[in-house]
């Protein structure tokens, strides 16, 4: 191989490496910290849903990956993937903020 035939393959290679370091691996980092987050729920939790329910979890099952809601209407059964927060830690880190 010659240096011009490697010249031309670069930009290739850098669309790539571009395309790999800003989109491929920002994304399965955000997954990969998503799926620990829905593992490390308990039951007592204080969450936030998706689609912005609060409420408390009160049974987690982990053969069908569903949790059990209870909240102010009743106990509601999402995916274990729709929680999108914790709501005790969300209000730890608001407090930490305001007293800054």
């Amino acid at each position: 191989m010659d240096t011009n035939t490697i010249i031309n393959f670069a930009p290739y290679v850098l669309i790539i490496a571009v395309f790999y370091f800003l989109i491929m691996r920002p994304q399965s980092k955000k997954r990969k910290e998503e799926k620990e987050f829905a593992d490390s729920l308990k039951v007592g939790s204080k969450v936030i849903t998706t689609s912005g329910i609060h409420g408390k979890v009160n049974q987690i099952n982990a053969d069908k990956g569903t949790v059990m809601i209870e909240t102010g209407a009743g106990k509601i059964v999402f995916e274990r993937n729709a929680i999108s927060a914790e709501l005790s830690k969300k209000l730890n880190e608001t407090a930490i903020t305001k007293e800054d």
